[in-house]
């Protein structure tokens, strides 16, 4: 069902609600905002103009890597004087960025704290980083090679918001695979996005689509739009996917997916 659809009785649900979300979307244009009320779906417009090539979600914050610099989001977008980046995550709530010669950092107070050196960035989350010849891990102020080849995304919940749940997933080109006695397979096939939470709520990218963790067995949750999803994000109660041609789609537990076509070519998605 497409929201543009949604009929008097459901926007005037939408508009008694008190609890709204925002989600940001980065575009070829810009980061957009959408207002998101359970699991309807309200305005949304470009909150601002940039070149962004990913972006996350932590707590109160949302991290942006563009084609300038790496901005920080909270009431406003702040300049944080990283330079131009192709990733960016939260390591224990606090920014960390690549750039294309490969430089990992970490921001705080006193500014960038530089890690390492990666060829090929492809994602961060937590104290993993993905990488063409594997998977790196944060160990205090350097990076360690901890296995696999050709990972296409990762996702740690634990070391994301520096607690002590939430299992480590890794997509390849060849599987996804769970840090358990060493990298263990948890789905035998291709995966480009995977994301999940300190809850064991998790979600994953194959080449068919979209496969939603169900106890300890992956179960296709198909998107209801004929499209390619380049990322995924969580919060307490929704999973949110975003396909490359800028379609939104939300889907509260227990619910059926509902879609928002934003009209912009999108590479990214995240809450706070």
């Amino acid at each position: 069902m497409a929201d543009f659809d949604l009929s008097i009785d459901e926007k005037r649900v939408y508009a008694d609600k008190s609890e709204k979300t925002t989600v940001y979307v980065a575009a070829n244009m810009g980061v957009v905002t959408v207002d998101v009320s359970d699991d309807l779906v309200g305005g949304f417009r470009i909150d601002h103009r940039c070149d962004p090539r990913d972006i996350a979600g932590s707590p109160g914050e949302i991290a942006v890597a563009t084609a300038e610099d790496v901005l920080l989001v909270r009431d406003d977008y702040h300049e944080l004087d990283f330079g131009p980046a192709v990733a960016v995550g939260f390591h224990q709530n606090r920014i960390v960025a690549a750039d294309e010669s490969g430089r990992v950092a970490r921001f705080a107070e006193d500014g960038w704290t530089d890690l390492g050196t990666v060829e090929d960035v492809r994602a961060l989350d937590g104290s993993l980083v993905a990488a063409a010849d594997g998977v790196y891990r944060i160990v205090g102020d350097e990076l360690s090679h901890v296995g696999l080849d050709d990972v296409r995304d990762v996702s740690d919940p634990a070391g994301r918001l520096g607690s002590d749940t939430g299992v480590p997933l890794v997509a390849t080109d060849s599987a996804l695979y769970a840090l358990g006695n060493g990298w263990m397979e948890t789905l035998d096939s291709e995966t480009s996005v995977v994301e999940s939470m300190p809850d064991g709520r998790a979600d994953a990218v194959t080449p068919g689509g979209i496969v939603t963790l169900d106890g300890e067995t992956w179960k296709e949750n198909p998107i209801p739009v004929a499209e390619a999803v380049v990322s995924l994000a969580h919060d307490a109660r929704t999973t949110y996917a975003v396909t490359d041609v800028g379609t939104l789609c939300l889907q509260t537990t227990g619910s059926e997916w509902r879609t928002q076509v934003l009209g912009l070519d999108a590479t990214g998605i995240a809450v706070r």
